[in-house]
């Protein structure tokens, strides 16, 4: 019965070609989808200044998430569906609806967006859940987690996940960020702080708190798991290095890498986007700096070479990595667009 259905799906979609099936449908009802993920979104509160929390109810081809992994959202801006990664804060074990914490950031282009006009009955695009920062199917006893600002939302979605789980061992949480106001879930830390073994602590930056010492976390833990900025995170796995025990943390970061130099002489010669008949001239930004500034809308996710959502084929040329500096000058070569830059003349099946 599987394979039928995907034969008929695919005979459907040829049909309907150059437009996906989803395309028509969703001038019916938006949540009606043959293929695509969707999410109609039941309530929206804003806890602080700079955020704005969520629910939402997916549509049945979502497949569910682990505690810790993010989903790209998506919303149409001006004509134009832009994504980008949040992870959600829910427990992974409630299949009822997904809770999401979003920050927006002065650069935070869809982030402020959705702060700023997000209303319930809204609906979202969403994708599969990906990503690794997640818990060991043998559940620690000693878990340590440290978070700071939006770094929050999959940390607590591991600590409800625990908690949904009868978690028999200890649970630290260490949290950051800029003061009192600027904690949207501090309400139900508390709550959680009160469960025999889980600890909470803030450190209020703008507060004179400082920023993560050796003497923040009272152990090691068997695992830890810290998100937050790449500040923080650099200096978290300073801590567990310097005392051998790097292989027990896990981090993910909710901004870019600093980007690797750059030599001015790459920005040179011609970026064509074959399939798109379109020619830029190469100024040395990432292909899709270069493929948006052109006009293209290529799909993107967390910009920063994390998702793989805006991979293309480079069929000829160099491009340099932004996070390792490295050239790659292989053909036929699919590259992540956000991380890549051309290096003089480059062509792409976009």
């Amino acid at each position: 019965m599987s394979r039928l259905k995907t034969f008929a799906g695919s005979v459907v979609q040829a049909a309907l070609a150059p437009h996906a099936v989803d395309r028509y449908l969703e001038l019916i009802d938006p949540m009606i989808t043959w293929t695509d993920v969707r999410g109609r979104v039941t309530s929206v509160t804003r806890r602080t200044d700079r955020t704005v929390t969520f629910t939402l109810t997916p549509t049945r081809q979502f497949e569910g998430f682990e505690a810790g992994q993010f989903v790209q959202v998506s919303a149409v801006i001006d004509g134009v569906r832009h994504s980008r990664c949040f992870s959600p804060a829910t427990s992974q074990h409630d299949r009822g609806a997904l809770e999401f914490t979003i920050t927006a950031h002065d650069d935070g282009f869809m982030s402020k967006h959705l702060r700023d006009t997000l209303t319930a009955g809204d609906v979202l695009g969403l994708s599969q859940a990906a990503g690794t920062f997640t818990l060991p199917a043998q559940r620690p006893a000693d878990i340590r987690l440290v978070s700071g600002g939006s770094g929050i939302t999959p940390v607590l979605s591991i600590m409800r996940t625990l908690v949904d789980e009868d978690h028999a061992g200890t649970i630290e949480l260490l949290h950051f960020c800029r003061d009192e106001t600027d904690n949207p879930y501090r309400a139900e830390l508390e709550r959680l702080a009160r469960r025999t073994g889980i600890s909470v602590r803030y450190v209020y930056t703008r507060s004179g708190g400082g920023h993560f010492g050796a003497g923040d976390l009272e152990s090691l833990g068997d695992v830890a798991f810290a998100c937050g900025p790449a500040g923080l995170l650099a200096a978290v796995s300073e801590h567990y290095a310097e005392r051998g025990a790097a292989d027990r943390l896990r981090i993910e970061e909710f901004t870019p890498p600093v980007p690797a130099s750059t030599d001015p002489s790459d920005a040179t010669g011609t970026l064509t986007f074959a399939e798109s008949g379109v020619t830029a001239e190469n100024d040395g930004r990432s292909v899709l700096d270069q493929a948006e500034s052109a006009g293209l809308f290529p799909e993107s996710g967390c910009r920063m070479g994390i998702c793989f959502s805006c991979t293309a084929v480079r069929t000829s040329g160099c491009t340099r990595s932004l996070l390792t500096g490295e050239l790659d000058s292989e053909p036929e070569r699919h590259i992540q667009l956000c991380v890549s830059a051309p290096v003089g003349d480059v062509e792409i099946a976009l």
